[in-house]
């Protein structure tokens, strides 16, 4: 009775809270739009724009009025709290209509009057005009949407647990607003063309041979994109998978001095420009290239294009995803609970034996889904083939022409866009069969002193025979990037300079100050600003949300996974573009400030953080979280301090994944910078259209080093997990097996 009391107070409180949030955001804070564009959160607001909710509607915009009545509501329901039930369907009743009041006026309405021409049919042409939404109205939303999860977690929904009600209604209403809204803006706006609504045209347009075509099984001509794409996915899924998981098992089993030297190659890629390692790669073994030069001399080995195509664009794409699986499959296999495999041991398995039958099905969710990442990364991957492709063509670049080539044709992006998500969905199914419904938990609330075994000798081998070479030929790509930046020209004077750092890095002293002249520094300000807002962001939102899905149950879970994914499914040219439509008018209007640039980052990187956090859930045993339940500590509390800890190797890697893929995105971007925050990527594009490759590679090598510095302080911050397990030790091998 007393836990219950307490219960219903907290949720008095709570709900008192909003209904406050939403009276305080109605009558004091600016309803109408922010200007963001002298910074990512500064405030400034046009004259006139600044007047509350209520001050608007007094003064010229009375179809605010009726979010009065949705307040008035909340606030007898927060006054009703007596019965709960009755209280909790006034909140749920509140907080709808108050969200169906504030959009559909933001909606109907905009800076050229009516937005629905029948509206303007209805009432008058063109109508009444506003800005979009300001700091107002965007915390009303929010505390509506609050409000609605304070009623349905006192109807019971989620055990009643308030705060994973909210949590789940939050990052819904975010996935929605800046995943499947701008998704939806650009497809409607290819759908309603002058043919886009003929069903004949869309289906042509579907099925066309340059889509699905197989004349490559039976004659000279290529194979249709589509298949194209898939086949670059699998083999980049597998490969990598095959890699992250060579580098993990020798980082975190074998012994060896060289686990630091494995740590940063394998990181190494993830922080580079893709276009960057295209063109390294051209270098090396380009018509003129250093390798193809000399087997062109020494061996007289006719020169060729064999890197342009599958064969460049797979290899480019296996040094980008390799440390993305690396990353998740550290984690899991620093997971792997030792005394399971004592256990086989100790019935007179062998290694071998016990890898195979233990270790590796153990790993299978971790493997899952890494080859779910480096599948859908590859199919929504535009700068490698872009720069390796050649003749061999994928559905991201293809799409990219469709949308700003010489012959735009935005219905036939829309249709290349709908398979690429098909194909995405199909690699969503096919990971959930592999893993089906088995359970892989090795962390529980037990104490496990057991010994991680050594690796088999077999196992070794093949694991050095991959990662070996591969860290070499890392090596070679990094070191043609760090000298190509340093020499006049690469490929043609290898004379030593520092021309290109200069005039990038230029800092001059006037008067006794310091001056930034170079003109690379504002770029390298304002992608360091914005990678370091969306970081952590992308990397809370992703955890808490393979949270959910690891250990909640809720309607549509499955919807909710696969809206999650979304994001890595389509191209960053089609979110730069959608996000352009979606954005650039009432009631949000974010194009060109830097907060659109931090929301594409967030919503684009989250999956990783998903992923990750599923992958180590899935090793974690739910009693611990129950536990802490039992003892009377909210899931906030046990997500923090039970969770959390147990979490690091993925906020690690969600951390260092959005942080630099947000120093590195090119395609997205591209349509999003303005002149106050222009991109350390698109500045590098332009020097290279400019043919100026020196100061391009130059200053990838500063953003390396500037990443690396990020990941060595994100590694500081977090730390390692803490598993209460003892230090590997060297231990005789008795006969038949046993150690």
């Amino acid at each position: 009775m007393a836990q219950q009391q307490a219960i219903r107070t907290e949720a008095a409180i709570a709900a008192g809270r909003w209904v406050i949030l939403a009276w305080a955001s109605f009558l004091l804070l600016p309803w109408y739009w922010l200007d963001l564009r002298e910074g990512v959160f500064s405030i400034s607001y046009p004259l006139g724009d600044a007047r509350p909710g209520l001050i608007a509607a007094m003064g010229g915009a009375p179809w605010l009025w009726p979010i009065v009545v949705p307040l008035g509501m909340a606030t007898y329901g927060w006054w009703s709290q007596g019965n709960r039930a009755r209280s909790a369907n006034w909140l749920i009743t509140s907080g709808l209509v108050g969200l169906i009041c504030a959009l559909g006026q933001g909606f109907a309405i905009i800076h050229r009057g009516f937005s629905w021409p029948w509206l303007a049919a209805m009432l008058w042409s063109p109508g009444p005009v506003q800005p979009g939404f300001g700091l107002g109205a965007s915390l009303l939303l929010i505390a509506f949407l609050l409000l609605i999860s304070e009623g349905l977690a006192g109807r019971g929904w989620c055990r009643g647990d308030s705060f994973i009600v909210s949590s789940i209604a939050i990052i819904a209403a975010l996935i929605a607003l800046f995943l499947f809204f701008p998704v939806s803006k650009i497809l409607l706006a290819a759908f309603g063309g002058p043919d886009g609504g003929s069903l004949t045209s869309l289906l042509a347009k579907l099925f066309d041979r340059s889509i699905w075509g197989i004349d490559c099984l039976y004659g000279p001509l290529r194979c249709g994109v589509a298949w194209n794409t898939v086949l670059l996915g699998a083999l980049a899924g597998a490969g990598s998978t095959a890699l992250g998981l060579a580098f993990a098992l020798i980082v975190s089993r074998a012994s060896t001095r060289l686990k630091g030297m494995f740590n940063i190659l394998s990181i190494l890629p993830i922080i580079t420009p893709p276009f960057v390692i295209g063109l390294a790669l051209i270098l090396i073994f380009g018509r003129s290239g250093v390798v193809s030069t000399l087997l062109s001399d020494w061996l007289n080995i006719p020169r060729s294009r064999w890197i342009y195509g599958l064969p460049g664009v797979l290899i480019a794409q296996l040094l980008a995803y390799t440390p993305i699986t690396f990353l998740v499959l550290r984690g899991v296999v620093q997971g792997v609970s030792p005394s399971l495999e004592e256990a086989s041991q100790t019935l007179r398995a062998s290694r071998w034996q016990t890898f195979w039958t233990v270790t590796f099905p153990l790993l299978r969710p971790g493997l899952a889904n890494a080859f779910l990442l480096g599948f859908v990364e590859s199919l929504a991957d535009f700068g490698n083939p872009l720069v390796l492709g050649g003749n061999f063509e994928v559905l991201s670049t293809k799409i990219f022409f469709a949308v700003v080539g010489a012959a735009v044709d935005e219905s036939r992006a829309a249709i290349l866009s709908v398979v690429l998500l098909f194909w995405t969905l199909m690699a969503f199914w096919a990971q959930q069969a592999w893993i089906g419904r088995k359970v892989y938990t090795t962390v529980s609330g037990k104490g496990d002193a057991g010994l991680p075994i050594p690796l088999p000798r077999r196992v070794t081998i093949v694991c050095y025979l991959l990662a070996v070479p591969w860290m070499i030929f890392t090596l070679v790509i990094y070191l043609t990037i760090f000298i190509g930046g340093f020499v006049k020209s690469i490929g043609r004077d290898y004379t030593p300079t520092l021309d290109h750092l200069i005039t990038g890095f230029r800092i001059e002293s006037r008067g006794g100050e310091l001056f930034f002249a170079g003109s690379a520094w504002d770029s390298l300000f304002a992608t360091v600003e914005i990678a370091a807002i969306a970081a952590p962001f992308t990397a809370a939102i992703g955890i808490l949300t393979g949270y959910l899905l690891s250990r909640q149950n809720f309607s549509g879970k499955r919807v909710f996974e696969f809206g999650t994914l979304l994001a890595f499914a389509i191209p960053g040219t089609v979110v730069g573009v959608s996000y352009i439509l979606a954005f650039n008018t009432p009631p949000f209007e974010l194009t060109g400030t830097g907060l659109i640039l931090v929301l594409s980052f967030v919503f684009r990187n989250m999956p990783v953080g998903v992923r990750a956090s599923v992958a180590t859930l899935s090793q974690i045993d739910k009693s611990l979280d129950e536990a802490s339940l039992t003892l009377g500590a909210r899931s906030w509390t046990t997500i923090r301090r039970v969770v959390l800890p147990l979490l690091r190797p993925a906020i690690v890697a969600s951390l260092v994944y959005s942080f630099v893929r947000a120093m590195t995105a090119v395609s997205a971007v591209i349509f999003l910078v303005s002149a106050k925050y222009n991109m350390a990527t698109t500045y590098i594009v332009g020097r290279v259209e400019a043919g100026e490759f020196g100061l391009a590679i130059a200053y990838s090598s500063i953003l390396i080093i500037v990443m690396l510095a990020f990941i060595l302080l994100f590694q500081a911050l977090v730390g390692e997990r803490r598993l209460g397990r003892r230090a590997q030790a060297r231990v005789a091998v008795m006969p038949g097996g046993l150690r």
